[in-house]
């Protein structure tokens, strides 16, 4: 009994003990949010839900509603301004609409990318994901060499060399719709477009004939498709993975991620082998990036890495940003010009349109390091964060903003100064903008070419990059 009763003293006193902590733990955090409330309350900004969770619960409320997040961010920025601060926990974001701010952090080199944000994309539920790939390497070096290595394959003179390839998807599609159209069938464009844009990717990029549109029970599309999903759940939910009713489909993504990492794990040893062999090997993207990266003098494991990390970041940008840039747009055109078709001369006017009031990553954020002042106000230095989709909606910038007008973007228009962004700026602007933009335009202007003798009946069902509960960044 007093062996027991010894056990028993001493645990209470342990318990005490820990109680202790926790609270004094407590009271510090809840002290050092409190500091950081002080730091930025001068700046405009809604209301915080809660001390604790700032405005996080406003957040969840726009997604379990399935709205657009970015709607929310549109009517703070025309509520309080150009300037205005969110708070989550002990973070504090600056959300900024103001071209002179826009230009002076997003064309610099020196302000990086966000840490907390991006680095949320290097694993998918444990499985190493797009890693330090071009879109989420936070380190400016380590981001540089990757940008060197690639740049050469993603230039408009080496992309026009694959004119042909791009013009063979397109047919194949308008073949599929035409099928469709004699059939009177109805038909969803997400899938379709997704599985040319991804035709594109594989044979233009990697020289491998997919063929999705007659092959209907490849792996890839859903693999893509449940990466992106789980994207979504593992960014804007902590605990999702720790939810026993969840984990059959977290098993999913690892597959798919394992899946995907694995293919390109493959393709790339194939092509590099063939290589040193002396083989012929096609042109392609993957040939380039090869003979461009053998050619720097510090290439290691790491490296390779690296080279997986892009490949799925390249399957996964590319052919969801690119899928989702056609969607709205054939959806515009079947709405706004049904009977006559533009010139090819302004195709690109449409696209750049299109990409104004649905941007395929509209959002993107940077550490800024050093307190500075913009439109007037002192801003402490922190995660500033900046969204296309705003900008692009507000009537200071763009009149009517929500009325489909390409001619905004004709080419004796005033062009939009730094307050129009769909593909990022600056040095860390989207690597692949050149081949969205030549996919888009020849898939684009295809399907027009075939839309005066034929009707289709589209189902618009839209994809997850400008999705109403997640919008990743570029």
């Amino acid at each position: 009994m007093a062996v027991f009763s010894l056990i028993f003293g001493c645990a209470c006193h342990a318990l005490w003990y820990l109680f202790f902590i926790v609270l004094v733990a407590f009271l510090g955090y809840s002290l050092y949010i409190k500091h950081i409330h002080m730091k930025y309350d001068h700046i405009p900004g809604p209301p915080r839900n809660s001390f604790f969770f700032g405005h996080t619960p406003t957040f969840l409320r726009e997604m379990k509603a399935e709205r657009v997040v970015h709607e929310k961010l549109l009517e703070w920025a025309q509520t309080y301004g150009p300037v205005y601060r969110l708070n989550g926990l002990h973070h504090a974001m600056i959300v900024v609409s103001c071209p002179e701010a826009t230009k002076e952090i997003l064309m610099s080199p020196k302000y990086p990318k966000d840490k907390f944000a991006y680095k949320r994309l290097f694993h998918l539920f444990g499985q190493r994901f797009l890693g330090n790939g071009m879109v989420t390497a936070v380190n400016h070096e380590q981001w540089y060499k990757q940008r060197r290595i690639m740049d050469p394959a993603f230039s408009s003179l080496y992309l026009r060399g694959l004119m042909s390839t791009f013009n063979e998807r397109a047919e194949r599609l308008m073949d599929k719709l035409a099928d469709f159209a004699d059939c009177k069938k109805e038909t969803c464009m997400l899938h379709l477009v997704n599985c040319v844009t991804l035709d594109v990717i594989a044979k233009v990029a990697f020289g491998v004939d997919l063929d999705l549109l007659k092959h209907t029970d490849s792996p890839f599309p859903k693999a893509i498709e449940v990466c992106l999903e789980g994207m979504m759940y593992h960014v804007r939910d902590a605990f999702f993975q720790l939810i026993p009713k969840n984990w059959p489909f977290v098993n999913e993504v690892r597959q798919a991620c394992k899946l995907l990492r694995d293919t390109g794990y493959r393709w790339i040893q194939a092509r590099k082998t063939a290589i040193q062999h002396g083989e012929e090997v096609p042109k392609d993207i993957l040939t380039q990036i090869i003979k461009s990266a053998d050619k720097e003098e510090s290439m290691g494991k790491d490296d390779e890495e690296f080279m997986l990390d892009n490949f799925v970041t390249f399957f996964i940008a590319g052919q969801e940003t690119t899928a989702n840039q056609l969607k709205p747009t054939a959806v515009n055109e079947i709405v706004q010009l049904p009977h006559n078709p533009p010139l090819p001369s302004i195709y690109l006017q449409v696209l750049k349109e299109t990409l104004r009031l649905y941007p395929t990553a509209p959002g993107t954020s940077r550490e800024v390091h050093e307190d500075m002042v913009i439109n007037g106000i002192h801003i402490p230095g922190g995660v500033t964060c900046f969204s296309s989709y705003v900008t692009s909606r507000m009537d200071k910038f763009f009149k009517d903003p929500l009325t489909f007008d390409p001619d905004r973007f004709h080419p004796d228009a005033p062009k939009p100064y730094y307050c129009y962004y769909p593909f990022s700026l600056g040095p860390r602007s989207c690597l692949g903008q050149n081949f969205a933009q030549v996919g888009s335009k020849h898939t684009h202007s295809h399907s027009l070419a075939t839309r005066p003798q034929q009707t289709l009946h589209i189902c618009s069902h839209w994809g997850a990059v400008l999705a109403p509960c997640y919008s990743p960044f570029t």
